[in-house]
C-alpha cells in the first residue's frame, strides 16, 4: 500500500515511536494522521511536526484501555487506511512479586486487549475503505523474557498471537496485517536500560516500508532477527538462562 494520499490511525502517538511513526507518515505523503493519546493535549506539534504539516495531524483521545473512546474513535476516524497499534506500557515487575496481578492486568489490558479492541473497531473500517492495513507493534520479548519483564513479555506473546490470528482472519477483506518485533528503542519505556538502541524514527521507516511492500512481519533490529532464527534451534532462545 503506497503511503501518499492515505490516513492513518497511530495510537500512542504523544513520544517514543508513536510521535515518530507520526512524523514519517508525514514524510511519506499521508493525507491525514489521527494521532492518538490518552490526553490529546500531549501531542506535541513542535519541531518536525510544526508549520504546514501540523495541518495534516489531527489529535484523538483514545485510551486504548477504554471501550468507549475506542468505539467514539472508530466513528470519528471512519476515513483511515492504515492503523498502527502502537500504544503499550512496561511496569517491570517480575511474576513473583506483591501486586503481580495487578500489574499483569495492566500490561495485559493496554499491550493485549487494547490492541484487540482497536483491531476489532477498526476492522470494519478498513474493509469500507478498501482493506488498507493494521500494524501491531510487538518486541522481540514475544519470544523471550529478561529479568523483570515477565508480565509484559506474556501480554506481547499474546498480541503476536493476536496478529498471527488477525491476519488470517482479515485477509479475506484485503488488509494487510503487519506484526513489528523490535528489541531497545531509544524512549522514556527503557531510558534506564545501558545497550544499544534502536532509533524509532529508522523503526518507523522500516515499518512503513514494509506496508508499502505488502511484508507481514518486520524484525526491526538484530536481536530481534537473531532470537527468531534461534526459536527452533536445539537451544532456542527463551530457554535460555
Amino acid at each position: 500500500m503506497n503511503i501518499k494520499g492515505k490516513v492513518a490511525l497511530v495510537t500512542g502517538a504523544n513520544r517514543g515511536l508513536g510521535r515518530a511513526f507520526v512524523q514519517q507518515l508525514l514524510a511519506a505523503g499521508a493525507s491525514k494522521v489521527y494521532a492518538a493519546a490518552r490526553e490529546p493535549a500531549s501531542i506535541d506539534l513542535s519541531g518536525d511536526l510544526s508549520g504546514p504539516l501540523a495541518s495534516k495531524v489531527v489529535p484523538v483521545r483514545l485510551d486504548v484501555t477504554n471501550e468507549d473512546e475506542v468505539i467514539a474513535a472508530a466513528k470519528t476516524c471512519a476515513d483511515v487506511n492504515l492503523v498502527i497499534n502502537n500504544a503499550g506500557i512496561l511496569r517491570g515487575a517480575p511474576i513473583a512479586s506483591f501486586g503481580n496481578v495487578r500489574d499483569l492486568r495492566a500490561e495485559m489490558d493496554t499491550n493485549f486487549f487494547g490492541t484487540l479492541a482497536v483491531s476489532n473497531a477498526f476492522a470494519p473500517v478498513l474493509k469500507a475503505n478498501g482493506g488498507g492495513a493494521l500494524v501491531n507493534i510487538l518486541s522481540v520479548l514475544s519470544w523471550v523474557s529478561l529479568p523483570g519483564t515477565a508480565l509484559y513479555s506474556a501480554s506481547k506473546a499474546a498480541a503476536w498471537s493476536l496478529t498471527n490470528a488477525l491476519r488470517k482472519e482479515l485477509r479475506e477483506q484485503a488488509t494487510l496485517v503487519v506484526g513489528v518485533h523490535v528489541g531497545y528503542m531509544d524512549t522514556d519505556m527503557v531510558a534506564s536500560v545501558q545497550a544499544p538502541k534502536s532509533r524509532p524514527s529508522d523503526v518507523a521507516q522500516q515499518v512503513l516500508q514494509a506496508v508499502a511492500n505488502g511484508q507481514e512481519e518486520v524484525l526491526a533490529d538484530e536481536i530481534s532477527r537473531q532470537v527468531k532464527a534461534g526459536l527452533s534451534s536445539d537451544s532456542p532462545a527463551y530457554l535460555a538462562a
